[in-house]
């Protein structure tokens, strides 16, 4: 028994000798100035090598360790082939990239905090680390926690009043009076004059809460308009006066972000021209800042809440706002 066995080895040895030889006459005999391997044959000699133990010693057109080297290299590819789709995260999908990049492009001044915050309104859940693939980053630090821990202590019985400055075509200078709720983030009021004063400005307090609706404290700088005459408008309608420290704006943080806010999406995008065409474009821009616009401190709502749309409601669709320089985005049934 052991003898027949050894002749068949040494049959089948002599078989596989046999191959490997006439692959290599094969190949020898090519009609080129210098042999050459095809994948093919590195695909041969792969394969003969894994199931012959003797085939370096009739291995003569190239040495055993390239062979062993095609090997390796038929094996990163077979793995590579089989992991193609089953490691890593999903792809997204080529619509919502799509959106992205459009929110991007239709809102030069959007950062990634908005686009991810629109998207959720679109019942569109991504990650931060998605939106930053496609929107690159421009975030500002949070307020300091001193003054953060006053806020929710006081918000919703805190307003904060500034003024702003706005050139006009013919050099004019307009002065702008914001009034601003802590707790939505609302403009209650403004109003647009050519000669504030401190008459003026208590005025626009008492027009900003009537009925016995006012705060109980107000944050103010000490800006020359607010004199003696607006401490005894304040002072009539139960209103606590709040000055920050002498030019400490950072004390009255989110009015100041508020009217920096305004400026980088508004008004440096805009040539006013007199002092109802600057009323005009501010009225347009606090609709989009109160019915659209998402804030980060709002959990990503805008101060008039907004319902998350689900993908069942339809396709997204963009519509302009303040004049093309926003969008707001919303579904809408085909």
């Amino acid at each position: 028994m052991r003898s027949l066995i050894a002749g068949f080895r040494a049959r089948r040895n002599l078989v596989l000798e046999n191959l490997a030889l006439r692959h290599q006459l094969l190949v020898l005999n090519r009609k080129v100035k210098s042999p050459t391997l095809r994948n093919s044959d590195r695909l041969f000699w792969a394969t003969l090598s894994a199931i012959w133990s003797r085939w370096t010693k009739a291995l003569v057109i190239v040495q055993p360790q390239t062979v062993v080297r095609w090997h390796q290299a038929g094996f990163r590819l077979f793995w590579r082939w089989q992991s193609r789709r089953r490691l890593g995260r999903t792809p997204k999908d080529r619509e919502l990239v799509d959106l992205i990049r459009r929110m991007w492009q239709a809102n030069p001044t959007w950062g990634s905090p908005r686009i991810r915050a629109e998207l959720a309104k679109l019942g569109l859940q991504v990650s931060a680390a998605t939106v930053r693939k496609y929107r690159p980053k421009g975030e500002r630090g949070p307020p300091s926690q001193s003054w953060r821990s006053f806020l929710a202590n006081h918000t919703k019985q805190l307003i904060a009043v500034d003024f702003f400055t706005v050139p006009t075509v013919t050099f004019r200078v307009l002065f702008v009076f914001v009034v601003l709720a802590h707790d939505r983030r609302k403009v209650l009021h403004f109003a647009v004059t050519e000669a504030p004063s401190a008459a003026w400005a208590g005025q626009q307090i008492v027009n900003a809460f009537p009925f016995e609706t006012s705060p109980h404290y107000l944050l103010r700088d000490r800006d020359g308009n607010y004199g003696a005459e607006f401490t005894k408008r304040v002072t009539a309608l139960g209103i606590e006066e709040k000055p920050i420290a002498p030019r400490a704006p950072w004390q009255n943080p989110y009015v100041e972000r508020l009217i920096g806010t305004i400026r980088r999406e508004c008004l440096d995008r805009v040539i006013v021209i007199g002092e109802s065409h600057l009323r005009k474009v501010l009225e347009d821009y606090f609709d989009y800042y109160h019915h659209s616009r998402p804030h980060r401190s709002l959990t990503q709502d805008s101060p008039v809440p907004r319902p998350v749309q689900t993908p069942e409601e339809g396709s997204v669709v963009e519509f302009p706002q303040v004049g093309g320089l926003h969008h707001v985005y919303t579904r809408q049934a085909a």
